[in-house]
This record gives structure tokens, C-alpha cells and sequence, in this order.
């Protein structure tokens, strides 16, 4: 009988973790939309930076490159930042075939937050470089 009880117990607390594992990995929406709008912020501003440090080691303008590389990894930012397109499909795709609307405007809701991110930093990168007052 006790090996029984100390079974049951192993199995409570297995059990426990498990669920608490399996909460972790589903992120309250809001936070969502934050971790969104600042990675693709992150990737757009950090990548054209560190593009910007190897175009002075390889001679080229920096400031320039840096305004060339913030529009061409924008598109990547707002998929990194949305966790590839896979999922942002796999959404849509639920939403549409199982009519559940709630997660097509949520998946829509993070691809706006990403947009926003993306544009924040390329603003960023404008005034940083003052390309647009050169052309």
C-alpha cells in the first residue's frame, strides 16, 4: 500500500510539471504583441549596424550602407520577428478551415506589431544616417 501512495504521488507531481511546462509555452497575447514589435525593431536596427561596422572594414561608406541595408532586411525583421512564416500560415489556415476568426486577427494583430517594429527602426536608421536630405 505505501509503494501505491508513493506511485500516485510521483505520477501528481509529474503530472504538475508537465502542465506547467506545457503553460510556459503559451504566451500571454499582449506580451506577444511586444516580443513582436521589439524583435523586429531589434533586427532591423542591430543588422544594419553590424552591416554598417563591416562596410567601413571593407571601405565602403557606412552611413549610406546602413540606410541600404535597413531597406533591404526589412521584409526579414518582420519574419523573424513573427517566428517564420510557417506559423503565421498554420494560423490562417486554422482560423479559415475551422472558422475560428480569433486567431486570424490575432496572427494579423502580430503582423502589424512587426510591421510597426520594422518601420520604428527604419525611422530610426533615417535620422540616424540623414540619408534622405543627400538624395
Amino acid at each position: 500500500m505505501m509503494e501505491y501512495r508513493l506511485d500516485l504521488s510521483f505520477y501528481i507531481n509529474i503530472n504538475s510539471v508537465v502542465r506547467t511546462v506545457m503553460n510556459m509555452n503559451e504566451q500571454p497575447f499582449f506580451s506577444s504583441l511586444i516580443e513582436s514589435y521589439f524583435i523586429a525593431l531589434g533586427v532591423l536596427i542591430g543588422g544594419s549596424i553590424i552591416g554598417g561596422i563591416a562596410a567601413f572594414f571593407t571601405g565602403k561608406p557606412p552611413l549610406t550602407e546602413i540606410f541600404n541595408l535597413s531597406n533591404s532586411i526589412r521584409i526579414w525583421a518582420i519574419i523573424a520577428a513573427i517566428g517564420g512564416t510557417f506559423d503565421a500560415v498554420y494560423s490562417f489556415e486554422k482560423g479559415v478551415l475551422d472558422g475560428q476568426t480569433k486567431d486570424i486577427v490575432k496572427q494579423c494583430l502580430l503582423i502589424l506589431s512587426a510591421f510597426g517594429g520594422a518601420q520604428t527602426g527604419a525611422q530610426l536608421i533615417i535620422w540616424l544616417t540623414q540619408e534622405h536630405i543627400s538624395k
